[in-house]
């Protein structure tokens, strides 16, 4: 079982930064890949990026390369997405997730996720 709690959203000008974090519980989350995903208002989910549980192996939305880092720190249980050149866009409630597989940006393959945290973009 793992819980999932993310943090960091807020408000940002477009072209700014914001790196959201997600902290898990459970000693086996160093066994899990960990993705992030976006959900705009009157949208559905959608893929944003993923790690692997080992070799930090990641994989992007082609609309958020080069602009977003995921990044994990397995002794703190915590994963990262660090948000940088921001567009409104990007304006949408972010989810972290978990899932046994590789760093798939298919959101079936996720057991677990978090309640999610806001980003709002200003232009």
């Amino acid at each position: 079982q793992v819980q999932l709690v993310e943090s960091g959203g807020g408000l940002v000008q477009a072209g700014g930064s914001l790196r959201l974090s997600c902290a898990a519980s459970g000693r086996t989350f160093r066994r899990y890949a960990m993705g992030w995903f976006s959900q705009a208002p009157g949208k559905e989910r959608e893929f944003v990026a993923a790690i692997n549980w080992i070799g930090g192996g990641t994989r992007y939305a082609d609309s958020v390369k080069g602009r977003f880092t995921i990044s994990r720190d397995n002794a703190k249980n915590t994963v990262y997405l660090q948000m940088n050149s921001l567009k409104p866009e990007d304006t949408a409630v972010y989810y972290c997730a978990a899932g046994p597989g590789l760093n798939t940006p298919v959101e079936s393959q996720y057991d677990y996720w978090g309640q999610g945290t806001q980003v709002t973009v200003s232009s």
